[in-house]
């Protein structure tokens, strides 16, 4: 592609130098430049690209793009893209240069703390029942339509983002369900492309070592609709929000008027309505009122927090054209996320579940959803994750209190910290409640496993999918799904020898 055809798409960019030269790339690492290739200087958290514009220059970048003018003895055959933004920049050619991907199907954004992979799971299941090709952009996993990858990061790079969604068009995707994170959103990763639907989950206390404060991150989610709202991008995107969560009712108010919205939940103002909800083990079914129609829902999932995550499934299917009652049919055959609410197994009458609860409000709503099965006792083994928001590790522990009947608190992810210092700081928030700390994470485990009773639950809170633990000098495998698998069977064994030998 030539030059002058790309940055059409930057009105703000100022121009130095030739404009016919031919693109053959565009990167923000001066590692990856190759002759004729866009290099964009991009600041960010700990490094500014500009340092390394030289760099990119030895290397035989054509063109450059960063937040300065160029300099006065920059050699002729090298063109200057003189931006405000780069970030902005970078997302604006990226999406140009993969010929703007997302103009050709239904693409869903989902934003929120909690529920957003398991939304966009839903939302793609859907689209692929109905539509028979979808994508997948995710925290665990990316579908372009006939393959299927381990994802590297929830919302990823501009680069890759518009790179994955040219191979979606290509490979007959009508539709694209996508997580769209806080850290995504502020980095502009998602600014230059359009939306059909936009889904807000709820908002909670999390990321608060990156955002500072919980308004700062509640306004970097906010950010993306009103940007939506302000410039739609040749779209008619729809806004459609969780109005149980007191957040979701005031971007709904600051939305009025700027963009259709969707409201979603069990309270009457809703749009898309749950009632008379039930589950049991095997799943969940609950009323759906919309549209003036109702419809019976099942699904094999569990939990309150998964009805919201439903609602909204169905209510940006609708924004895609989708129809209530085929979206409602899909549900029934919903698939099991990994790592979310996650049934493992069980042994000797004691059943465990997995998830990736690692917020207060996802401990707590797990926590609840399990309790509400009435076991005998509900065991959950929880730990916090280091280099992280160090205020909510006595949250997490308080929620694991209230619900539970024992505690068993282990390392997450503890990363540059002292695994044993994270505990102490849980520790404060138990409150007396009965619990076990037991740093090692396969040993707390199958201590949970090992103590447990039949009727018993244990749920396994923190890591969910993930299939890594991260210390300070190194990163070893570590599946809880794996790890409590192993557990069970010891379990079962054990159980099975003492009925031999009486």
């Amino acid at each position: 592609m030539i030059l002058r055809d790309v940055i059409s798409c930057l009105p703000r960019a100022t121009v130095s130098g030739p404009v016919d030269t031919e693109v053959a790339a565009l990167t923000v690492s001066s590692r990856e430049v190759v002759k004729g290739a866009i290099f964009a200087a991009v600041r960010g958290v700990s490094v500014d690209g500009h340092r390394f514009i030289d760099d990119a220059l030895a290397a035989g970048a054509g063109v450059i793009l960063a937040e300065t003018a160029p300099p006065a003895d920059l050699h002729r055959s090298v063109a200057w893209l003189h931006v405000p933004d780069s970030r902005a920049a970078v997302s604006q050619l990226a999406s140009a240069l993969a010929g703007h991907p997302w103009r050709d199907f239904q693409v869903v954004g989902v934003t929120g703390t909690n529920g957003k992979t398991t939304t966009v799971f839903l939302i793609h299941h859907i689209m692929k029942t109905v539509w028979h090709r979808a994508g997948l952009l995710g925290t665990i996993v990316v579908d372009d339509g006939e393959s299927v990858e381990p994802a590297k990061h929830t919302t990823p790079g501009p680069i890759e983002l518009f790179a994955l969604l040219g191979r979606m068009k290509d490979h007959g995707c009508r539709g694209v369900a996508m997580e769209v994170s806080s850290h995504g959103i502020h980095q502009k990763r998602v600014s230059a492309m359009g939306f059909d639907a936009c889904v807000f989950t709820n908002l909670t206390r999390d990321h608060l070592d990156y955002h500072g404060t919980l308004d700062s991150y509640y306004q970097a989610k906010a950010e993306w609709f009103l940007s939506l709202a302000a410039d739609p991008h040749g779209k008619s995107p729809v806004a459609v929000i969780n109005t149980d969560d007191a957040c979701g009712v005031e971007l709904a108010d600051a939305l009025a008027g700027k963009i259709p919205v969707i409201r979603f939940g069990f309270g009457v103002q809703c749009d898309f309505r749950a009632n008379n909800f039930r589950q049991n083990s095997r799943g969940m079914e609950f009323e759906l009122a919309a549209k003036g129609k109702t419809y019976l829902v099942r699904s094999p999932l569990i939990g309150r927090f998964n009805v919201h995550n439903l609602l909204a499934s169905f209510a940006s299917a609708h924004a895609c054209g989708i129809r209530p009652r085929e979206a409602v049919a899909a549900a029934a055959t919903a698939p099991q996320v990994p790592g979310r609410m996650e049934n493992v197994g069980h042994a000797g009458g004691a059943t465990v579940f997995v998830d990736y609860a690692h917020t207060p409000d996802a401990l707590e709503n797990a926590c609840r959803t399990l309790k509400e099965l009435d076991p005998r006792r509900l065991i959950t083994v929880f730990g916090c994750g280091g280099d992280r928001d160090t205020g909510k590790r006595p949250l997490m522990a308080a929620a694991a209190a209230r619900h539970s009947d024992a505690c068993v608190i282990t390392s997450d992810n503890p990363r540059s910290e002292d695994p044993l210092a994270i505990i102490r700081e849980i520790e404060v928030g138990m409150r007396g409640k009965g619990h076990i700390s037991i740093a090692d994470r396969a040993e707390a485990i199958s201590y949970a496993v090992k103590n447990s009773l039949s009727g018993d639950i244990i749920l396994i809170a923190g890591k969910g999918h993930e299939t890594t633990q991260q210390f300070s000098d190194r990163v070893i495998e570590f599946d809880d799904r794996k790890h409590a698998a192993k557990a069970l069977r010891d379990r079962s064994q054990i159980i099975s020898e003492s009925r031999c030998n009486p």
